[in-house]
């Protein structure tokens, strides 16, 4: 959707980085995926196009968005998991409400399973990303926002807590940055946890430096003014890469593998054919109304 508001003349140099936006966001969008701006931004400096900085990031915003006031950039090409309107769902009658739930109808599909997972993820921004396969799954997920905050953390133990009273093992699935707070969080996860008496597993499945070495993420330089940060540049050295600088689709996958491990297929089968039961009879019942 471009829809231009104003009328701006770009230099070649810019009109040249808008062209280069434009295919990138094609390709993503091929794969089913949105960007935000700082994604993009990583899949310019990844390509060697721009230095990776401050700057250059501005600089790109600031390119993107005069493209999409001049109708170059499509309005639904960046977007923002941050900030949503949020209102009250409507149907225009009993029909399309009892039909709205036979579409959206699920049985919790891991309340047979041995194991109760739940994935975890630094970044707001990148909720979107895992959402996918966290729905595909029937997967609880959660942004952290930095370090988890204590009502947060003791509310996800009492949760843990009452799973592992039903015999399951618990697990949660971390990601995070590859700096000194981003390493640091999985371990204050699994110690709060602990102390709240939760007996989960905490399975860090990125950033880690093996993903580093195999996707090549541009670097930034660790952060001296974290206060974890000597330890860090002992293990790691002195650079530091964020979550965000990988392809959506690689965090994806990453996802969806870790889940698979720990799922029973033929539990997974079982509570798929109970619910498609369910949705049938909802649907049934929505055809009988006028």
């Amino acid at each position: 959707m471009k829809i231009p508001y104003i009328q701006k003349r770009f230099s070649e140099k810019r009109l040249a980085t808008l062209e280069m936006a434009n295919k990138i966001i094609a390709e993503y969008q091929a794969q089913g995926f949105e960007l935000t701006l700082r994604q993009l931004y990583y899949q310019f400096v990844a390509r060697g196009l721009i230095a990776n900085n401050d700057r250059e990031y501005e600089n790109l915003g600031t390119a993107i968005n005069d493209g999409r006031l001049a109708g170059i950039i499509s309005w639904d090409a960046i977007v923002d998991r941050t900030r949503n309107l949020r209102s009250n769902s409507h149907w225009s009658g009993p029909r399309s409400i009892v039909e709205a739930c036979a579409q959206q109808f699920q049985i919790d599909k891991w309340e047979t399973q041995p194991r109760r997972l739940e994935v975890w993820i630094e970044k707001d921004a990148l909720v979107g990303v895992i959402e996918a396969p966290c729905k595909r799954n029937d997967i609880g997920f959660f942004s952290c926002r930095g370090y988890v905050s204590q009502s947060e953390m003791h509310a996800a133990a009492l949760r843990l807590k009452a799973y592992e009273a039903e015999d399951q093992e618990t697990f949660i699935i971390h990601l995070g940055d590859h700096d000194p707070s981003g390493i640091d969080m999985s371990r204050d996860i699994q110690d709060r946890l602990s102390l709240f008496g939760a007996q989960t597993i905490v399975q860090r499945v990125a950033l880690n430096m093996h993903q580093v070495e195999k996707y090549n993420p541009p670097p930034n330089p660790a952060k001296l003014s974290d206060c974890r940060a000597e330890g860090y540049i002992k293990k790691f050295g002195k650079h530091s890469w964020e979550l965000d600088a990988l392809e959506p689709r690689v965090i994806d996958s990453l996802v969806e593998s870790e889940i698979k491990k720990h799922r029973d297929d033929r539990l997974w089968r079982a509570a798929l054919k109970v619910e498609s039961e369910h949705k049938q009879t909802l649907q049934d019942a929505a055809e009988e109304m006028d």
